[in-house]
């Protein structure tokens, strides 16, 4: 197809039109609890030869296409995770990335190819692409669970680290010609390198951004952005693991002092949403639904109650060893093993590699995607309450923004205080800021405050604070205490 100014405005028709329905879907499917991932799969079988007939069968593109999704994914992962909830979790999420997915292949593969036939080759691919949990789907669902953040930073530092180590151990066997020693000693040089290279481009990319001031606040997001992007690639390209180097790049970005931290992270995950709708609309495109046979449901079927009860479970038991976790807590981790878009998107590894029976695969992946999402994503605020790990939902209390005031090294911090607050009804003299750290404006319903010690804050206020760079942690710790405290919180609060 050439790609002219009417072709281009057909195309812009039809993908408008698909990305505000996929939106539309993202706040239905929130409202009633049913996974947004199923519907995007739904529009794309839709467009596919079984309803509009557009054609797509290019398994090659349709990989590219996937890591490209799954890198941005990941990235958004790296820039909205805090590495304080993050690093007291990190040895159980490490482990559960690593020791766990080797478990949970070992036993996947071993019992398919027992029961349900296949090859080792084919057993083992099965195994690698449905251990990995889903970042996308770890990342918007769980955190609309009330958990508590020691729950969610665990599930989603396994599915940021998890990803890496599967998609070179599947490329491998998919490949073939590797002796197990072999694979262990790939599987473990792709990833040192993509974790350190993702370091090194993470603290320098920090390290610029924090020196050059831009002309443009939006600049910085796309920086962020491009320095992440860049992580991936530089690994990849000394064959190393991109998506390792992705998010350890993200994550040190996301956790540095940079301007205007919170527009980067709002932008960061728009781009994931754009990527996870386009994701799974072209999964559905590439999926076939008159290959969807009675054998090729009963074997989805088995593969995922192999996966849920058996796999799942021992992994999280054996990984654990690493880092104990009370009973309650390890059984919710189990249940709470999302797969998503990932293991749909390594099944089309082994088919542009073009091994035997790989669309058979690619359709028992595609189908266990679907029950088993179904069965766990709806079902996980029952079974949180049920093992009494759920607490109250709480909204964000406080939205901080930052922009550089470079000349005098200092940043300009605009505090959103939300209904939920408690800073509502705090003087300003009561904020006790660290030293040099100052209250400079309040704007209250479009009127300008030029505030004193005794001025009240109220909800819905933006409140401008000016804080020297060096204090700035402190000062938004303090902001937050106040916030989840009011006036009476410590000056070290949580």
């Amino acid at each position: 197809m050439t790609l002219d100014v009417h072709t281009l405005d057909q195309v812009l028709l039809v993908g408008s039109g698909v990305l505000l329905l996929a939106i539309i879907a993202v706040r239905l499917s929130v409202g009633v609890g049913f996974p947004s991932l199923l519907v995007y799969l739904a529009i794309g079988i839709g467009l596919g030869e079984s309803g509009l007939g557009l054609h797509f069968e290019d398994a090659s593109l349709a990989h590219a296409l996937g890591f490209a999704a799954l890198m941005l994914i990941l990235a958004e992962g790296g820039l909205t995770t805090s590495w304080a909830e993050m690093k007291p979790v990190a040895g159980i999420g490490l482990s559960l990335a690593t020791i766990g997915v080797a478990v949970s292949v070992a036993v996947v593969a071993v019992v398919t190819h027992y029961v349900l036939g296949l090859s080792w080759q084919l057993a083992v691919i099965l195994g690698a692409v449905t251990s990995p949990t889903d970042a996308a789907a770890v990342f918007s669902v769980l955190r609309r669970v009330p958990l508590p953040r020691r729950i969610s930073a665990t599930l989603e530092a396994e599915s940021g680290l998890n990803d890496a180590p599967t998609v070179v151990l599947v490329t491998l066997v998919s490949v073939g010609g590797h002796s197990a020693l072999g694979l262990v000693g790939e599987v473990a040089f792709e990833l040192v390198v993509g974790l350190v290279g993702g370091l090194l481009v993470g603290y320098a990319g920090a390290w610029l951004m924090r020196r050059v001031a831009l002309p443009a606040s939006g600049l910085y997001p796309l920086s962020a952005l491009a320095i992440t992007v860049l992580a991936y690639a530089g690994a990849a390209t000394l064959h190393g693991s991109g998506f390792a180097a992705v998010y350890v790049a993200a994550l040190v970005l996301g956790n540095s002092e940079l301007p205007h931290r919170a527009a980067t992270r709002s932008f960061s995950e728009g781009i994931a949403w754009l990527a996870q709708i386009g994701l799974f609309v072209m999964l559905g495109l590439l999926a076939s639904p008159e290959r969807f046979t009675l054998q090729v449901v009963w074997q989805a079927a088995a593969a995922g109650l192999v996966l849920t009860v058996l796999a799942r479970p021992l992994s999280v038991g054996i990984s654990s060893v690493v880092q104990r976790m009370p009973w309650r807590e390890a059984t919710f981790i189990s249940w709470a093993g999302l797969r998503g878009a990932v293991p749909i998107v390594l099944a089309t590894i082994p088919l542009a590699e073009r091994v035997p029976g790989a669309h058979h695969l690619f359709d028992i992946v595609f189908v266990m995607v679907v029950i088993y999402t179904l069965l766990s994503g709806p079902t996980l605020p029952i079974v949180a309450r049920w093992l009494r790990v759920a607490r109250r939902s709480e909204p964000r209390d406080l939205d901080v923004e930052a922009a550089p005031l470079e000349r005098i090294s200092a940043d300009l911090l605009q505090v959103r205080i939300s209904p939920k607050s408690l800073m509502h009804g705090v003087e300003v003299g009561e904020l006790r800021l660290p030293t040099g750290a100052s209250v400079a404006l309040i704007v209250r319903g479009g009127e300008i405050k030029v505030p004193e010690l005794r001025t009240v804050l109220r909800r819905g206020d933006d409140v401008l604070v000016v804080t020297p760079r060096k204090a700035r942690e402190q000062t938004e710790k303090r902001l937050r205490a106040v916030s989840l405290g009011g006036r009476l919180a410590q000056w070290y609060g949580s």
